[in-house]
């Protein structure tokens, strides 16, 4: 990404916090690096250097601020198709692919060789892969040290470091001091058991919509929504032939402080990479409000700063979008709901009623139709579902963040009993696509007032490239209109 100096430095002198994770500001009397919304006095021009990424600072010699915490800036949204694939490769390695599998892995994910990955990601990024994963490991380290009381070594490991001695060398070498130091001049907080690290988005935030969308579709035993916040129960893999780790998650919302707050137990920390992704998509908070209010001012002028209900999961997008064919909301939690205490994992000393997880592709796969259709499926929806599953599971079906998009939806439709509507959900909510608009579904064609698909596609092409977004705010309306 190409920085011009004179915005970056007018954006610096505003705070305007629209650029907040778009570029970091590298400070040559100091020695650091900050966001550009960061408190401290603002630095003479000559004094600044920019960069697109806090990898690409922190290789030009610069340790982050200790004000602004760099750590906390939100992430790149989707804004076109170039550097997407760099961006895919960036979200897993957030998400701590690295840590075990190494570069191969992510390479492999996202369909190219490591050495084109290495290449797309230097273009997107102005460091190399492994670069940038060590500095969001040091980054993800350095606020669980801040915010956290755990100690040193689940520090260390949930970061994916696989020493204390070379977590500790990394810290003196990049930030010029010790852990131990950070931490007593930090001031841990928190009790001591349960995490809390905070998750930053750009503002306006629609916070009441995105519960509200949330709670009329939650399942019992599984999620909790409330005015204040969202919790849900969630489990992981852990060693080939153990039990999965299990635990709770809770989110609350900080509007003074522009943020999510993210609570989990310490049994968690090791998968800390991979809920934050997850809570990140689910709520969507690497979007720019910015530019996609003033895309949809129609939409804008009513609710500002919607956001698409994303996935913690992309699998459980798509059960949830096959269980719900032609069926009302009720109904569909219904039967989710069985999903979860037939086949879903079991959770122990979870807060609020939180007691199962619903079931992963793997364990479905393995399930017949039958045992489907007995959770109050449809005959040729159980066989849509385990379909599904199974090429999920296979490997056939990737629902991750940011992949391709074409081949994606027309493996989907392959599969039996999946049509346009069922692909395009999975696309906008489990994929994050943000210009997919299922326009066959009923809520909008209502709301446009028009009949065929294709007339519903020629009204949304203005929408572009975030029809998704115009999607929500028409669904929105309808329920809202259903309340009033």
């Amino acid at each position: 990404m190409q920085l011009d100096p004179d915005t970056c430095y007018s954006a610096l002198l505003t705070r305007d916090r629209r650029f907040d994770g778009w570029f970091y500001v590298g400070v040559s009397s100091t020695g650091v690096y900050c966001r550009p919304v960061c408190a401290v006095r603002t630095p003479l021009k000559r004094n600044c250097s920019f960069y697109s990424s806090a990898a690409a600072a922190e290789q030009a010699g610069y340790r982050p601020c200790l004000r602004c915490r760099p750590e906390l800036a939100p992430g790149h949204g989707v804004l076109d198709l170039s550097g997407q694939l760099a961006r895919a490769a960036a979200a897993l390695i957030d998400q701590g692919l690295t840590n075990p599998a190494g570069l191969s892995a992510v390479a492999r994910r996202v369909g190219v060789t490591p050495r084109h990955l290495r290449r797309i990601f230097e273009a997107e990024f102005g460091v190399s892969p492994v670069a940038y994963a060590q500095t969001q490991r040091l980054l993800l380290a350095k606020g669980l040290l801040t915010d956290t009381t755990l100690p040193m070594t689940a520090v260390a490991g949930a970061a994916g470091f696989g020493s204390l001695r070379r977590f500790n060398h990394l810290f003196r070498t990049r930030y010029g001091l010790t852990p131990l130091s950070l931490r007593r001049t930090g001031g841990a907080c928190g009790q001591e058991d349960r995490l809390t690290v905070s998750l930053a988005y750009r503002p306006p935030y629609a916070w009441r919509q995105m519960i509200d969308f949330l709670a009329r579709r939650a399942v019992d035993g599984v999620e909790r929504v409330t005015a204040d916040g969202y919790g849900r129960a969630v489990a992981f893999a852990a060693e080939p032939g153990a039990p999965p780790v299990t635990g709770w998650i809770a989110v609350n919302h900080d509007p003074e402080r522009h943020s999510l707050r993210l609570t989990l137990p310490p049994r968690l920390a090791r998968h800390i990479g991979r809920i934050v992704g997850g809570v990140r998509r689910l709520f969507d908070l690497d979007a720019r409000p910015d530019l996609i209010d003033a895309h949809l001012p129609e939409f804008a002028a009513e609710v500002p700063g919607l956001r698409i209900p994303g996935a913690f999961d992309g699998f459980e997008i798509a059960m949830r979008a096959v269980v719900g064919q032609q069926i009302g909301l009720p109904q569909a939690r219904l039967i989710l709901g069985r999903l979860a205490q037939r086949h879903g994992t079991p959770v122990a000393d979870a807060p609020d009623g939180l007691c199962r997880t619903l079931p992963d592709a793997a364990t479905l796969a393995a399930c017949t139709p039958e045992a489907l259709r007995a959770c109050g499926l449809t005959g040729a929806r159980a066989v849509s579902l385990h379909a599904l599953a199974l090429a999920v599971a296979e490997g056939r079906v990737a629902l991750q963040p940011l992949a391709p998009v074409e081949p994606t939806l027309a493996a989907l439709q392959a599969l039996p009993g999946i049509g346009d509507w069922t692909a395009q959900v999975i696309a906008l909510r489990g994929l994050g696509w943000p210009n997919a608009f299922p326009a066959g579904d009923l809520v909008l064609r209502k709301q446009l007032g028009l009949n065929r698909p294709t007339d519903v596609l020629a009204h949304a092409a203005r929408w572009a490239p975030w029809r998704g977004y115009a999607a929500v705010h028409l669904w929105r309306r309808a329920t809202e209109g259903e309340t009033s």
